[in-house]
């Protein structure tokens, strides 16, 4: 298991191209899988899922077919994704929801992960080397600066509340027509907007200007691409009839459908 696992390592080393192409695949196919098995509530857990790790790792920088981007180019594959989806099946009020609820659950989580950091690793020398790289290991994550962490939520915060907006203005534009349309325009556009307010934000404070721009381009450029590769999962999710994965019923109909049985 060990040779395995090592063996995979230095294979996806070698083809990182391959590995963001596979990880973008792989996260549209689990937003339709949560949507398939929970309904609305699956695509809720997706937002939430991708904000956050995309806040976790969204400072890395990497390298994707010669383009130096951050690693939230990849992770939030699935964020547009899955509210042009609620908002597509449910209304622009239940993909505003999934925006909010998302924001919310990052602050949360955040705030949760400094507040830790503030309890010290024991000195008792049978635990303390161990508690001491955990502690240097979580500090990693949540000890960012507050510029990337506001950048990060003030950006996705904007931009999903306008993609929600663009979605359903196209939408009544074309009288429901043209899905392809709205997920595309919608999408890019926010992106666009997503882009710029976190590379102005947080980039150009780390680097100069131009460096600022080169990662917000090559970090769009990736993101046009997820919005193309998206279209045939949202046209294939829309045809699917998961109201009896929505979780959703009065306390009458839960009494309908187990009855007290008989004395």
């Amino acid at each position: 298991m060990e040779d395995l696992t090592r063996e995979l390592g230095w294979f996806w080393a070698l083809n990182q191209d391959l590995l963001w192409l596979s990880v973008v695949c792989v996260d549209l196919c689990i937003t339709i899988g949560m949507y398939r098995l929970f309904g609305k509530t699956g695509l809720y857990a997706v937002v939430v899922l991708d904000i956050m790790l995309g806040n976790l790792v969204g400072g890395t920088i990497t390298t994707v077919f010669g383009l130096n981007t951050s690693m939230g180019a990849i992770i939030y594959a699935g964020i547009y994704f899955a509210t042009d989806l609620l908002g597509e099946k449910y209304g622009a009020r239940e993909a505003n929801r999934a925006v909010i609820l998302g924001f919310a659950v990052s602050l949360i989580v955040t705030y949760l992960g400094l507040v830790c950091l503030l309890f010290e690793p024991t000195t008792a020398p049978k635990t303390a080397a161990y508690a001491s790289g955990m502690h240097s290991a979580l500090a990693g994550l949540f000890a960012v600066t507050p510029r990337v962490m506001i950048g990060s939520l003030f950006a996705y915060l904007v931009s999903q509340s306008f993609d929600v907006w663009m979605f359903h203005y196209l939408k009544r534009l074309t009288n429901g027509r043209h899905l392809w349309l709205r997920n595309n325009v919608s999408t890019l556009a926010s992106q666009a907007i997503d882009t710029a307010l976190f590379s102005t934000v947080v980039w150009w404070g780390f680097f100069d200007f131009w460096t600022a721009v080169e990662l917000a381009a090559a970090k769009y450029a990736l993101k046009f691409v997820i919005a193309l590769l998206d279209t045939p999962f949202i046209y294939w999710a829309r045809s699917w009839d998961v109201s009896d994965k929505d979780w959703e019923g009065t306390v009458k109909q839960e009494a309908d459908r187990y009855p007290l049985p008989h004395a």
